[in-house]
C-alpha cells in the first residue's frame, strides 16, 4: 500500500475499510449479547465469523480491501485542519484554543 513501516496501517485505511471493521465489531457486540456468548474462544470465533462475512460481502460487490489505494495520512489531515482552523480564527479574530 505504500505505507511507511513505522506508521500504523489504520492511519491510512480507506473509509470503507474502517466502516467494514466497525460493522463487524458491532455485529460481534450484538451477537455476544443476543446469543449470550461467554468466554474468549466463542467470542473470538464470533468476531472472526463476522469479519469473514463482511469481507465476503465486500468481495461479492467487487471491493477488495487490499486493492484499495491508501487514504490520506491522518497526520496530514490533522495538520491541514489545524491550519484551516487557525486561518478562520484569525479572520474572525477569535483567540486560538489548544487542540489535542
Amino acid at each position: 500500500m505504500g505505507i511507511p513501516d513505522k506508521r500504523p496501517l489504520a492511519d491510512f485505511l480507506p473509509t470503507i475499510s474502517i466502516k467494514a471493521k466497525d460493522l463487524a465489531a458491532e455485529m460481534t457486540g450484538l451477537n455476544v449479547q443476543t446469543k449470550d456468548l461467554t468466554g474468549q474462544q466463542p467470542i473470538e470465533e464470533e468476531h472472526v465469523d463476522n469479519n469473514s462475512a463482511v469481507r465476503k460481502m465486500l468481495a461479492d460487490r467487487g471491493i477488495i480491501p487490499e486493492s484499495l489505494p491508501p487514504s490520506e495520512d491522518t497526520d496530514k489531515v490533522k495538520r491541514r485542519l489545524l491550519g484551516e482552523e487557525k486561518k478562520v480564527q484569525k479572520a474572525a479574530k477569535i483567540p486560538p484554543k489548544n487542540i489535542v
